[in-house]
């Protein structure tokens, strides 16, 4: 009997290992892939952004259309290395943890089965001092149920040691994902930021270039003529130009930005744009 109790307090230490190991592994592949979704996210979002960066540069002078252009290319290769990042996430980690419940479904067949196998050996080892009990002068009976009763313990403790290794080799395996899986994950985490470090780098020093008295200068320069004119020519503009003058120019139309996303992420090929139509030939076509 004391070896059957021992096998119950063994049995239970297993089965704790697999439920836990069933609720932490669920809630790590559920975060994770909910990490995993919000990046994705973030790189949808910053790709809407590039769309407008190259949008409102369209619409600016020379210099800060220049710098945001720029500026939008590297924000674009950052998003780059952020599919890469999602696809590699997905793979590595996300996965494993998906089908870790393969693993654990394996382990609770096996638990099972032995509990099957030990519920047997009890009902043997119960028979058998009924019988002792009741009939204790039937050699024949109750020599057959010790018969029975030793077969069921040798069953046990067979599939008791068998299980013992299963679910220790359970608990290495599972150790052993838990530092690869999320040494994948900070690996991922770390080449993804290294890189996007990089890139941000030049886009600041892109951003500190920017010469914004040049543009000034430029837009000023443009603003006056457009007023001279005005002022030179009252009649011609009475008759040539609608009351509110068009002295900005439309937005021309907005590319498409198509990033080739690959694992191994190559440079970004920036999509190419319209030219901006100069505010000094409209003006000039308007009084001719």
């Amino acid at each position: 009997m004391n070896i059957i109790l021992s096998r119950d307090s063994q049995v239970r230490v297993m089965e704790d290992t697999v439920t836990n190991a069933e609720k932490s592994f669920g809630q790590f592949c559920s975060l994770l892939a909910a990490y995993t979704r919000k990046t994705a996210r973030l790189r949808d979002t910053a790709d809407q952004l590039v769309k407008q960066l190259i949008s409102f540069a369209n619409t600016e002078n020379p210099e800060m259309r220049a710098t945001l252009r720029n500026f939008a290319e590297d924000l674009a290769k950052v998003q780059d290395y952020r599919q890469a990042e999602v696809e590699r996430l997905e793979t590595k980690v996300v996965n494993p943890l998906k089908l870790y419940g393969m693993q654990i479904k394996q382990t609770r067949a096996e638990i099972k089965k032995f509990k099957s196998i030990r519920n047997n050996e009890i009902k043997q080892l119960k028979k058998l001092e009924k019988l002792r009990q009741k009939s204790p002068s039937d050699r024949q009976t109750i020599s057959q149920a010790e018969t029975s009763m030793q077969r069921a313990s040798v069953d046990a403790s067979r599939t008791s040691h068998q299980l013992e290794e299963t679910v220790d080799t359970f608990q290495k395996q599972k150790l052993k994902d838990i530092q690869k899986i999320f040494s994948d994950f900070v690996t991922i985490e770390m080449v993804f930021h290294a890189k996007a470090v990089e890139v941000y780098s030049s886009a600041f020093q892109t951003l500190e270039s920017y010469d914004l008295e040049k543009d000034l200068e430029d837009f000023r320069a443009k603003m006056h003529r457009v007023y001279g004119r005005c002022d030179a020519r009252p009649a011609l503009m009475d008759t040539t130009l609608s009351p509110a003058l068009p002295w900005s120019l439309a937005q021309s139309s907005q590319s498409t930005i198509q990033s080739q996303r690959k694992e191994a992420v190559s440079e970004d090929d920036s999509a190419e744009e319209d030219p901006v139509e100069d505010l000094r030939g409209q003006a000039q076509r308007l009084h001719q």
